[in-house]
């Protein structure tokens, strides 16, 4: 998958140095993956919720922060909509962002 918007991931664990190794490794595991369809998604991330228009959020370090995306399966495309605290998460609207 082609990620895009990664900056807002370094710039995040800038902020929350606990967070990088969690969204690193979850940054490498879309890169590489070959995601066709939601269900492919939901067999590595059981706890990945979705949403319309082919968004997604992803619980990152035991719940402490959240992503949401959306993913554009016939190109392979992630855009990085949102990433946060549970706290910020629960302020946003994540069918809006």
């Amino acid at each position: 998958m082609r990620i895009f918007s990664r900056k807002i991931l370094r710039e995040f664990w800038k902020k929350h140095p606990d967070a990088q190794n969690p969204l690193q490794t979850w940054y490498l595991d879309v890169k590489h993956a070959n995601w066709e369809k939601s269900s492919d998604i939901k067999v590595v991330y059981q706890t990945a919720s979705f949403l319309k228009n082919n968004r997604i959020i992803f619980n990152i370090k035991g719940n402490t922060y959240r992503i949401v995306i959306v993913v554009h399966y016939k190109n392979g495309d992630v855009f990085i909509r949102f990433v946060g605290t549970h706290s910020e998460y629960d302020r946003i609207d994540a069918n809006k962002i």
